[in-house]
């Protein structure tokens, strides 16, 4: 393996480990409706457990409601249960078969709880990424121990490991700011 092949690998793994905080911060409710909320919450189906995506139609009616229309006529029911059930807090209102799912207003204690939720995960996501810089820069002293590349090589690529990872710590610092004054914002 080479340095290039070393930085790359290390940048691609990075910028995966910004995703799954992305995709992370996506499930953090706000006060805001987003269809999204409900990803994660599964219905039964004849039996198996399937997301409400792909039972029934999820789309926003303004910024504090979601509508879920179940695409058969019996859903409908399942759908406002599951939703009910799930530790989302939400409370779904049955108008024939569209449901109405008002999202409430934060409290001022829970939009604090959440701010710390961000945080945990941002602390998580900048571990991985630094766990992603040692694990790259003892792949780098290995080909310096092998004799595979210089002394100048491997100090060269330490630095430049270390300019990606403040740049993706940097990141992953600028989406929690981002997420945090989502939060609070009333």
């Amino acid at each position: 393996m080479s340095i290039t092949e070393i930085k790359s690998n290390a940048e691609q793994k990075m910028t995966r480990s910004i995703e799954a905080f992305k995709n992370e911060l996506n499930k953090i409710r706000t006060g805001r409706a987003h269809p999204g909320i409900l990803d994660q919450v599964q219905v039964d189906y004849y039996g198996s457990l399937v997301p409400i995506s792909q039972v029934a139609n999820v789309t926003l009616l303004d910024a504090r409601t979601i509508s879920v229309q179940a695409w058969e006529k019996g859903m409908a029911a399942k759908i406002e249960k599951a939703i009910r059930e799930s530790d989302l807090g939400l409370n779904p209102a049955a108008q024939g078969d569209l449901l109405r799912v008002p999202m409430p207003a934060l409290t001022e204690e829970r939009r604090r709880d959440l701010t710390k939720v961000v945080r945990n995960a941002a602390e998580d996501s900048k571990i991985a990424v630094r766990n992603l810089r040692r694990d790259a820069n003892e792949h780098a002293k290995k080909l310096l121990k092998d004799k595979d590349i210089t002394e100048d090589d491997e100090r060269r690529s330490l630095e430049e490991l270390q300019q990606l990872t403040n740049r993706m710590v940097a990141e992953i610092d600028r989406m929690t700011a981002a997420k945090e004054a989502e939060i609070m914002a009333v």
